[in-house]
């Protein structure tokens, strides 16, 4: 299904990026902006609003506590670049922590945040781990990942890492599965939208899958951007410009020549919720049925499994698939 969206000013095709903010230095991050404000991109990049009080939980990078980095940040979003939220800081934090953070976003940039993403360790994670997955998919990631799975309670009421009713009241859209094609409208052709199951969430979105600079390139080739645009899709590229764009303070030259390629074409390139809120507008609130979050998941599920495991992914596609379909 890949529905039939007109964009704006008749552009062809729509494209952007969620940078999740892992790694992101004012020795990286500054050039990969300089270059797509140059070109006319406009993206979102995320943020850990507060300086953390512990140790990282994972990887860290800078914060707005840095005040370098902060008006680096507030002048890509005078530059017309959305500025996305990332969880409060680079290690867990509590809900009154997270209450803190999300008022210094505001306080920071003018209003709450439109779009987030959970950051990949900590325990005030909305709906991840085994918890974005229901059923038969659930189960079958349950035994993939046990001895070396992370667990999440942002959207468990009571916990101290709870916050899912403020989710609800201050963010309105919140990315959840990545695939690895260029059309995201294509492999999740209703985002935004609902999931009566996660009701702390307003309003789920998909992404394509380009985590660092060498999957970001191989998604946006010369063929998958002159496919992305004979399909009229859309494409919100899920990746981190800390992690390899930017070596000895010089762009990636592949990186250079397939963004100044895409930039060429007739686009509307513009930040993540401009572009959620156009699809929301054009079809409405969209409430996922059973059916659809269950191939959504299987679908998410067999891209994991063929990128850590490509002997299992026909067993599991097997088990997973009803027999009939």
């Amino acid at each position: 299904m890949r529905p039939n969206i007109q964009w704006p000013e008749g552009r062809a095709f729509a494209f952007t990026v969620f940078d999740d903010t892992d790694r992101a230095t004012l020795d990286n991050v500054p050039h990969v902006y300089s270059f797509l404000r140059d070109l006319g991109l406009r993206t979102t990049k995320s943020v850990w609003p507060v300086e953390g009080v512990r140790e990282p939980s994972v990887v860290g990078g800078l914060t707005c506590g840095d005040r370098d980095y902060l008006d680096l940040v507030l002048a890509l979003q005078a530059e017309g670049f959305e500025i996305g939220y990332h969880n409060a800081t680079y290690h867990s934090s509590t809900r009154e922590e997270t209450r803190v953070a999300l008022d210094v976003f505001e306080r920071l940039f003018g209003h709450p945040p439109m779009s987030m993403a959970n950051h990949t360790d900590c325990q005030e994670g909305i709906y991840w781990g085994v918890d974005r997955l229901t059923g038969a998919n659930r189960l079958l990631y349950d035994i993939l990942t046990r001895g070396r799975r992370r667990i999440f309670r942002g959207h468990v009421p009571g916990d101290r890492h709870f916050w899912g009713d403020l989710c609800r009241d201050r963010v309105r859209y919140v990315r959840n599965f990545t695939f690895p094609v260029v059309n995201t409208l294509e492999a999740c052709p209703f985002m935004p939208y609902f999931d009566p199951g996660r009701p702390f969430v307003n309003l789920w979105f998909a992404a394509s899958d380009g985590e660092n600079m060498r999957s970001f390139n191989r998604l946006v080739t010369e063929g998958n951007q002159d496919r992305l645009e004979r399909e009229g899709g859309a494409c919100i590229v899920y990746t981190h410009f800390g992690k390899g764009f930017v070596t000895g303070g010089r762009l990636d030259p592949r990186f250079r020549q397939l963004m100044e390629r895409l930039a060429r074409k007739d686009g509307w390139f513009v930040p993540v919720s401009t572009l959620l809120d156009h699809l929301a507008a054009a079809r409405g609130r969209h409430v996922l049925t059973a059916g659809e979050r269950a191939r959504l998941e299987r679908r998410w599920l067999f891209h994991r499994i063929r990128a850590s495991s490509p002997r299992l992914t026909g067993t599991i596609r097997s088990l997973l698939t009803p027999s009939g379909t």
